[in-house]
């Protein structure tokens, strides 16, 4: 009876074990899963606050330089699984505080703009500004990948202010003209197909396609300031009159 009454007692034991062991292993899971939440909030926090900086720019440089030179603004959060692949392959063990430490592109923009110059003078305008850091610079417009591809990519650094905290988040702002992002789209879109043909042909032709647009985007840009030196260079009359002709008033 005793025996019985021991090998019972021990049954509940390990049974207890087992439960508080898994009752704690579901505690990490859930704090993990909500600290991963939480910093995928701070990251899209940091990307309105991108957002609104380059869109106030965009407000200002239309009445400054009578044009907006940004054509669109596009945001986007790397996924969950993108994310856990990616310090997958940097051999880190993934955790909320080694992703925000780690990765520079868990979020992302993508500005499109006009011309060629108009990427330069947002990127100056952006990095420029008080509470903007800027960690790193990747310049494939001057010196573009191997296959073409061109885009100025910026890291920087953003204070975003919540209730109780402040915390600097890190944003990746790529910049590139309308050319350039049409490359980009498509060659990313065949670069996924599988079993592609003559793959060396197909590189060699997409290259040739990113140097031809290159080459317009430095036209399109010539063309301009042409265009602009050409012009008459409006009064300040002129100016003020134009500026007076934006401004709708609301009467209640």
């Amino acid at each position: 009876m005793n025996e019985h009454l021991n090998n019972q007692k021990a049954l509940s034991e390990i049974q207890d074990t087992v439960a508080m062991a898994m009752m704690n292993t579901s505690r990490r899971l859930v704090t993990a899963v909500v600290d991963f939440q939480e910093l995928l909030m701070r990251y899209t926090c940091a990307l309105k606050e991108i957002q609104t900086k380059l869109e106030v720019l965009n407000t200002e440089y239309n009445v400054r330089m009578r044009r907006n030179p940004i054509v669109s603004i596009h945001t986007r959060l790397k996924q969950a699984s993108s994310i856990m692949e990616k310090m997958e392959r940097l051999g880190v063990k993934f955790s909320p505080a080694n992703v925000e430490q780690t990765l520079n592109d868990v979020a992302g923009v993508r500005v499109i703009c006009s011309y060629l110059d108009d990427i330069y003078t947002l990127a100056d305008a952006l990095t420029r500004q008080d509470d903007v850091t800027l960690l790193r610079t990747k310049d494939y417009i001057r010196t573009p990948k191997p296959n073409g591809y061109r885009s100025l990519h910026l890291i920087v650094s953003i204070p975003v202010f919540f209730a109780e905290s402040k915390r600097n988040m890190k944003v990746e702002v790529q910049i590139r003209t309308v050319a350039m992002d049409y490359w980009a789209e498509l060659e990313h879109q065949l670069r996924y197909k599988q079993e592609v043909p003559d793959e060396g042909e197909i590189t060699a032709g997409l290259k040739a396609c990113a140097e031809e647009m290159a080459g317009i985007d430095q036209r399109m840009l010539d063309i301009r300031r042409r265009i602009e030196e050409c012009s008459e260079k409006p009064t300040e009359d002129e100016i003020l009159l134009e500026k007076l002709q934006k401004i709708s008033f609301k009467v209640e």
